[in-house]
């Protein structure tokens, strides 16, 4: 009975689908930049936090804070990238519905099928595009994609060093003039020790100030990644 009712039910004409492809992108492209302010409203606090940090001498905080920096600016680059993908998605449907006016039929497109298929790939478009994909491969405008495993060969360590110099800018940027004025020894001593406080009255404040900058630094760090996911 169902087969029997999609038989009968008409077809959505080329015109149709992509007003309604069109409208879904633009929702996507308006909860990118909506992810991209919540994400940069929260940097703000922790470009706070970072100079705190770095005011008490407390470099290996600072540099934690900073590390969060750098992984929430990547992600608002690659929120951007999908953004650009997303209009360049909705560019080529236009294309191929003024083709359609002429051949009578949605064509499948080379670019659209590639563009989807990057963006299956993007932790933040996966189910998206999922969705984007069952429907344009019924309306015959791509092929059914075949959701490879992202390559994991990158090499790590290349990552890695570049994070790090990201993070080295960040706090040269943020941080600036109260982290040059320390040390070298001091710096990487508090780097590998963050938790240390130097110059505190005793002990017990020490231990309490380091208590609660860790669960400020927790705090943080879970705004950001709900913010980022």
């Amino acid at each position: 009975m169902e087969k029997m009712m999609n038989i009968l039910k008409p077809k959505a004409n080329p015109q149709q689908l992509l007003r309604d492809w069109q409208r879904k992108l633009r929702q996507e492209c308006r909860n990118i930049e909506r992810q991209i302010r919540d994400i940069q409203r929260e940097e703000k606090n922790v470009q706070k936090a970072i100079r705190e940090a770095a005011k008490r001498n407390d470099m290996g905080s600072a540099k934690a804070l900073a590390k969060e920096l750098v992984s929430s600016r990547r992600t608002v680059n690659r929120l951007y990238e999908n953004k650009a993908q997303l209009n360049s998605i909705s560019m080529h449907l236009g294309e191929s519905v003024a083709i359609a006016r002429t051949v009578g039929h949605l064509s499948k497109s080379a670019e659209v099928m590639k563009i989807v298929n990057n963006l299956m790939k993007a932790p933040e478009m996966a189910l998206t595009m999922q969705e984007f994909s069952k429907e344009m491969t019924k309306a015959g405008v791509i092929e059914e994609i075949v959701n490879d495993a992202v390559d994991s060969a990158l090499d790590s360590e290349d990552i890695e060093y570049e994070i790090e110099e990201e993070v080295d800018k960040v706090l040269t940027e943020i941080a600036g003039e109260t982290a040059a004025q320390l040390p070298e020894a001091v710096r990487k001593e508090r780097m590998k020790q963050p938790a240390q406080r130097v110059g505190a009255a005793n002990e017990e404040e020490a231990i309490a100030e380091g208590v609660d900058d860790e669960e400020e630094m927790e705090e943080i760090r879970a705004r950001l990644a709900k913010v980022r996911s």
